[in-house]
């Protein structure tokens, strides 16, 4: 019997309990949830404290009503299947992760609750049959990214009027990754920007694809995901030393020295999460709770960055931003 298919009878075996069951919120009864980070303690730790602190608000007592289970793939795309299995059999009431490991949970297990976090767009990659009604026991969030992949590059030639070139440095192993690398290259050509795709799979491809564009590209498009945020440092320490701009979609990315992020507001995606495993640890279902979708958005700019690989940028344009850091 193969890997996969062993794990889905564990699955379905050890997560006994009937979907009815999650309707029946239990006296004295300790929840447990199973955080599946797919990077590691450090890397994640802003977003699991926004988390935590909102199941806090929400009346949720680790300890005593509930208990957080974390395990941390740092970054190893095959570490998900394992931890999925794990969580299976501890037999959590909800698996909280990532999109990068959610379709590894949702394979894992049909029984179990599972919201994702981070998805930049769940139906096209095949997560949800439909954000109304994701059906199942699957529910999450989305950070629209695809959608937001024209924006950026248009804030790029803002800062950048003269940007012949951008690399998009992207994991090819993530699906939706490849997606937002298509989405960068459309939304370039369109404006008569040229784009090298940049492939990696791992933390040594990160150098040497950087490196195929010194002296080419006047930027660079990092699309997030673990692997990136893990190498968050030397991929920005490259754009310092080569005097490239970086764009990211994340604060976090901007404050390990890229020049500028737009998009969701990662914390409050967390606590929207959090939001959802209270729904449901209250007994809904997650089929029926709709995918909720990104509704802040933050442009953010390291002003020291842009100094250091001298850059200007004009004070109309940091005048729109929500955050300089400098």
């Amino acid at each position: 019997m193969r890997r996969r298919e062993f794990i889905a009878l564990l699955g379905g075996a050890a997560a006994s309990w009937p979907l009815a069951g999650w309707a029946q919120q239990q006296q004295g009864k300790l929840y447990t949830i199973g955080f599946l980070g797919t990077g590691n303690p450090s890397s994640m730790s802003p977003w699991t404290a926004a988390f935590a602190q909102r199941l806090r608000d929400l009346g949720w007592i680790e300890g005593r009503s509930i208990a957080i289970a974390y395990r941390w793939a740092e970054g190893r795309p095959e570490r998900y299947f394992d931890i999925a299995a794990e969580f299976v059999r501890l037999g959590v009431d909800v698996i909280v992760t990532t999109v990068p490991a959610a379709p590894a949970a949702k394979q894992t297990t049909s029984l179990i609750p599972i919201v994702f976090v981070l998805a930049s767009d769940p139906v096209a990659t095949g997560l949800v049959p439909s954000l109304t009604r994701p059906g199942g026991n699957i529910t999450g969030l989305s950070t629209q990214a695809t959608d937001l992949a024209s924006k950026r590059v248009e804030l790029l030639r803002e800062v950048v009027p003269d940007i012949k070139l951008i690399g998009v440095l992207g994991n090819i192993e993530n699906q939706e990754i490849m997606l937002e690398m298509r989405h960068v290259e459309d939304a370039s050509q369109k404006v008569g920007i040229h784009v090298a795709q940049l492939e990696i799979r791992r933390s040594e491809d990160i150098a040497p694809a950087l490196q195929s564009i010194k002296g080419r590209a006047q930027a660079v498009y990092v699309c997030t995901d673990p692997l990136t945020i893990l190498n968050r440092l030397s991929i920005n320490n490259w754009g310092l030393d080569a005097r490239v701009p970086t764009m990211h979609d994340v604060r976090y990315q901007v404050e390990a020295g890229g020049l500028m992020s737009y998009g969701p507001n990662w914390p409050d995606q967390f606590r929207r999460a959090a939001n959802l495993v209270d729904k449901i640890l209250r007994g809904e279902k997650p089929g029926d709770i709709p995918v909720e979708q990104a509704d802040k958005f933050e442009l953010v700019i390291n002003l020291k960055t842009a100094k250091a690989i001298e850059l200007p940028i004009a004070e109309s344009f940091l005048a729109r931003a929500d955050e300089v850091i400098e």
